[in-house]
């Protein structure tokens, strides 16, 4: 039957329309049976496969129920009878590496019918390209495709069908370590060829797709226990130093030191099995947040520590968080300080008031040393002011001042009732007292970024 007289293996098989006397393309259904998928190599983004390729098409030209009606069994060959046969021309378009047709002889089946139709089973290893997004990592789910197209023949000549019943399955034995497979699908399709896109070389036309995607889970229980745990311990020991005195230097700066750098090494580690992205992942969400905490204790250290050395006492309105912060940033002077420069000023002012006046009453007398009648050289007393007699010494720059409106005296007296009463803490103190609130301020903090973080994981 394929003897050279009769049958070239370099022509398709041709099908007329009985209708329209029209040549029609030839239809290869195709089906897919997985044996083995290899987890995906996040770092050069491509997956391999083991699988079992079976392509189905009618050839009339191989129908020998004609020539031997008393043969009934199907003829079957290996890789010699494929090579005598026409075959369609399929590749796989996201192909790494591919050996769609087997080297030897067990990797193909060649079947023919009585009536001629021809089955082809090709084992086949490929190494295909996968394009993951990482933002979720290690909590993402991928979607990898397979998709074959037809070589040599456009759709005037060549249809690629899947079959009607169970196109793709797995083996039910086939497992995977870092993946679960999820679901599965499906697809045709028609691409098209031009001068742009020549991914069929110099032909050009639309010609016939097939592709099926798996939706792989990563499994994050390695990452769980491997990262996100340890990085966990490493930001709980950087609170220990809340703990210890705020002037020991060494044994803070040591422990702050060396988690730092420990959480850096166990980031760095993980960063290196993936590519090089320009989003943000998940994962680097997580360690920003840890680094910004355990650089938190870095920087309470330091501030706990500028303050216990400081040699003078602060004082405070009220002992509560919000006085105690702002008169730690901006300490206030001491009230004896205070008062002692708010009585120097007054002296001055009072001083200063009184050579203002003489000059003022000299000023208006004539050469005679009389007073100027046109000018009224007494105070003007207010009903509401009191009066301030001045005595000044002449080598003298302190200044006594009386007050002769008993009003005045009772106002005063009730500001001094209602003026705020101060406490003083020492800068020891306060450094502990800020020790205090940071061993609870920082779990707490902390609590509050997993659960943000938790929940974004699991609910978008």
């Amino acid at each position: 039957m394929t003897h050279v007289c009769r049958y070239d293996r370099l022509e398709r098989p041709i099908e007329y329309d009985v209708e329209t006397s029209k040549r029609l393309p030839i239809v290869v259904k195709m089906r897919i049976y997985v044996y083995l998928l290899q987890n995906l190599n996040s770092d050069l983004l491509q997956f391999k496969m083991h699988a079992l390729l079976q392509l189905s098409f009618q050839d009339k030209r191989l129908a020998y129920k004609d020539f031997a009606p008393s043969r009934s069994e199907t003829i079957l060959g290996q890789k010699h009878l494929s090579e005598r046969l026409w075959l369609p021309h399929i590749f796989f378009t996201n192909e790494r590496e591919s050996s769609i047709l087997g080297t030897d002889e067990k990797d193909v089946l060649t079947s023919i019918s009585r009536e001629g139709n021809v089955i082809i089973s090709t084992r086949i290893q490929a190494t295909l390209y996968c394009w993951m997004n990482f933002k979720k990592f290690p909590f993402d789910q991928q979607y990898c495709s397979t998709v074959m197209e037809s070589w040599m023949y456009n759709t005037s000549d060549l249809l690629l069908e899947w079959e009607d019943h169970m196109p793709i399955s797995f083996d039910p034995d086939m497992r995977l370590t870092e993946y679960n497979l999820e679901d599965f699908w499906h697809n045709t399709s028609v691409v098209h060829s031009d001068d742009v896109n020549l991914r069929h070389g110099a032909f050009k036309g639309d010609y016939s797709m097939l592709s099926y995607t798996v939706s792989l889970q990563r499994e994050f229980g390695f990452y769980l226990l491997d990262y996100y745990l340890p990085s966990m311990m490493i930001v709980a020991i950087s609170w220990v130093t809340f703990w210890l005195q705020a002037d020991a230097s060494p044994p803070r700066i040591m422990l702050g030191t060396s988690t730092m750098l420990s959480f850096i090494t166990l980031s760095s580690s993980q960063s290196k099995t993936l590519p090089k992205v320009s989003y943000i992942k998940v994962s680097e969400v997580w360690f920003i947040g840890c680094t910004f905490f355990i650089f938190g204790s870095l920087v309470e250290f330091a501030f706990v520590n500028t303050i216990w050395r400081r040699k003078e006492n602060i004082e405070l309105k009220k002992v509560n968080s919000k006085y105690i912060i702002k008169s730690t940033l901006t300490p206030r002077p001491s009230r004896r300080n205070l008062g002692g420069s708010l009585s120097n000023e007054s002296r001055a002012r009072s001083c200063s008031s009184l050579d203002n006046i003489v000059s003022s009453t000299e000023s208006v007398r004539n050469g005679n040393g009389t007073v100027n009648p046109g000018f009224n050289n007494y105070l003007t007393v207010h009903p509401n002011l009191p009066i301030i007699r001045t005595e000044c010494a002449d080598n003298v720059s302190v200044c006594s001042t009386r007050s002769t409106n008993d009003h005045v005296i009772d106002i005063e007296k009730d500001k001094e009732k209602d003026a705020p009463t101060f406490t003083t803490m020492t800068p020891q103190e306060i450094a502990m007292w800020i020790d205090r609130r940071s061993r609870l301020l920082f779990p707490g903090m902390f609590l509050a970024f997993n659960a943000l973080y938790w929940t974004f994981v699991y609910c978008f």
